[in-house]
């Protein structure tokens, strides 16, 4: 059976927040430390409505990664602008489907009015930046060393790609 994505509903946050505590040890997703509960995440799942969406994707009913989009910086001149963030459960990693989100991600944003997309991605992230990549993000800059983990500094890339011209 293929992927099949659909918008994130309130019942899906307890998932949605495993699969992004899952990413926290790993130093390499998150800037989060330690893991976040579900009632920590409620005011940020209400502001992804129908202009700025939250999906899940799911194989055989399984909730296997989500995907969302965000306002980039809070201001009007920005509202064509939108920040993409894709988390995977690790046992679905390495199987399309973080391709399919962002193919699925690509397609549906100029029906949201957005004619930029951005990712905010650590420099050690290869997975992630390669993935970007191949789909035509570009890296627009570089935040060196802004990021401490386990005493490790770490560097924010930011890639974007502008979908019309």
């Amino acid at each position: 059976m293929s992927w099949q994505h659909r918008p994130a509903n309130r019942a899906d946050l307890p998932r949605i927040v495993a699969i992004y505590n899952s990413t926290v040890a790993s130093r390499l997703v998150t800037a989060d430390l330690e893991p976040v509960s579900v009632e920590s995440r409620e005011r940020w799942f209400a502001e992804h409505t129908g202009r700025r969406p939250m999906w899940v994707v799911e194989r055989d009913g399984e909730i296997a990664g989500w995907l969302s989009f965000s306002d980039f910086y809070g201001r009007p001149a920005y509202a064509r602008t939108a920040e993409l963030s894709i988390y995977l459960d690790e046992a679905f990693r390495g199987q399309g489907l973080g391709r399919y989100l962002l193919e699925q991600a690509i397609a549906i944003a100029p029906e949201l009015e957005l004619d930029t997309l951005l990712g905010f991605i650590f420099g050690h992230n290869l997975p992630s930046l390669g993935l970007f990549e191949r789909y035509g993000f570009q890296r627009w800059g570089e935040l060196p060393r802004v990021a401490v983990l386990d005493g490790v500094e770490r560097d924010l890339v930011i890639v974007g790609r502008r979908l019309t011209d």
